[in-house]
């Protein structure tokens, strides 16, 4: 676990979606990306192939898509979405 903090943005489309779970997704949601603030690449992440700078973490069945910038300590998270329509429109 790094000591740095992390800025946390989360895209429109994805903030929509956010809006639309409702109990335990949602609260493992919040954790998930909470928990990217202070490590972007936490256990279980996984690169996207294809991308210099995109990632993947599961939570149930449902994928939340991000991308790292380290020089300014950002995360960007574009997507939140099941499994099946997580890479749509990369």
């Amino acid at each position: 676990m790094t000591d740095m903090q992390w800025q946390v943005i989360i895209h429109r489309k994805a903030e929509k979606i956010l809006k639309r779970l409702d109990g335990d997704i949602l609260k493992r949601m919040r954790a998930a990306i909470r928990e990217l603030s202070s490590e972007p690449r936490p256990a279980g992440e996984k690169k996207l192939a294809g991308y210099e700078n995109l990632f993947h973490i599961r939570v149930g069945d449902w994928r939340i898509i991000y991308a790292i910038e380290d020089d300014t300590l950002i995360v960007l998270i574009l997507e939140i979405s099941t499994r099946g329509g997580a890479y749509h429109g990369l």
